[in-house]
């Protein structure tokens, strides 16, 4: 039987677990999803939102970060009446501004991948927790993205979601030791 981390119990959740969920992402579209939806996520399932990663999706032009950073409060008041997403007007106002600051960002970097790979040197943080150990909900690293990211103008980028997203974007290997995954991500860092 293969052993996965213990939170992937529905097809959707081991889906993500094992395609997924800490593989370096280096694609600042994928990027910038990846951020947009673990902000969505906040007081949420991440299941739940991953259901609704297809509405969020075409709600959000494919997170066409120079599409999203355009919109209109028309546009913004469109996409509130979406049944595929959560509609959250805080969350939803928070993607529009969360692209404009992506793209200075980008402008400021080059990419936002540089500006965020470089908290890691480069190099995903390999983690070495057991089936037993908790998984913090937050770190000193996702302190300082959080406060980096606020500073900036973002929103809904508190330290838990920071850490979440530094997760799901690969910088760092989570999967317990027992999982098959955390193997396999430690090897594709060349760790």
């Amino acid at each position: 039987m293969v052993q996965r981390c213990h939170w992937a119990s529905s097809d959707i959740m081991v889906d993500y677990h094992d395609h997924e969920w800490g593989v370096p992402q280096h694609d600042d579209q994928k990027l910038f999803e990846l951020l947009m939806l673990e902000g969505a996520q906040a007081g949420l399932s991440w299941e739940t939102i991953l259901k609704k990663r297809d509405g969020y999706r075409e709600a959000f032009d494919g997170f066409d970060v120079q599409k999203v950073a355009a919109y209109t409060e028309e546009r913004l008041s469109e996409i509130l009446q979406d049944p595929g997403i959560v509609r959250n007007r805080l969350k939803v106002r928070a993607f529009q501004t969360n692209a404009v600051k992506f793209l200075e960002l980008q402008e400021e970097f080059g990419s936002f991948d540089a500006f965020l790979w470089d908290y890691v040197g480069g190099n995903p943080l390999q983690h070495s927790r057991g089936p037993n150990d908790e998984t913090p909900s937050k770190t000193e690293l996702s302190d300082k993205v959080s406060t980096d990211l606020k500073r900036r103008g973002f929103k809904f980028v508190g330290s838990t979601i920071c850490y979440a997203f530094l997760q799901s974007a690969g910088l760092v290997n989570d999967h317990h030791t027992t999982c098959f995954r955390h193997r396999e991500l430690r090897d594709l860092a060349g760790a």
